[in-house]
């Protein structure tokens, strides 16, 4: 029941996001709902294999390039899904802030 709770609020906030963010689109509520779930999934077996990979450019940018892995995270999204757009990494690093940062706020 909390992995269901957890997803409709996901859903409501990459909506919310969308309305806020001139660069990122989505068609309804499944959509983002389908979106919310898709970043998890993402976010749990490509972002880690992706993180291993770039750790020494990682460690040269003092840990920043996880940022734009965050932002390539949210764009493998847009390119799997039907009804989000994000138009370029610009955007999609911006909606990850975001997305993190009211998530954290929520879980407190």
């Amino acid at each position: 029941m909390n992995f269901l709770k957890v997803l409709l609020i996901n859903g409501l906030i990459v909506l919310f996001l969308s309305w806020l963010l001139p660069g990122v689109g989505v068609e309804g509520y499944f959509t983002a709902v389908w979106v919310g779930l898709l970043l998890g999934v993402v976010n749990f077996f490509v972002k880690p294999l992706l993180t291993i990979l770039t750790i020494p450019i990682t460690i040269l940018t003092l840990g920043l390039f996880l940022i734009v892995i965050n932002g390539l995270m949210v764009l493998l999204v847009d390119a799997m899904s039907v009804g989000f757009s994000v138009n370029g990494l610009g955007w999609a690093i911006l909606f990850s802030l975001l997305l993190g940062v009211v998530n954290a706020f929520l879980d407190k």
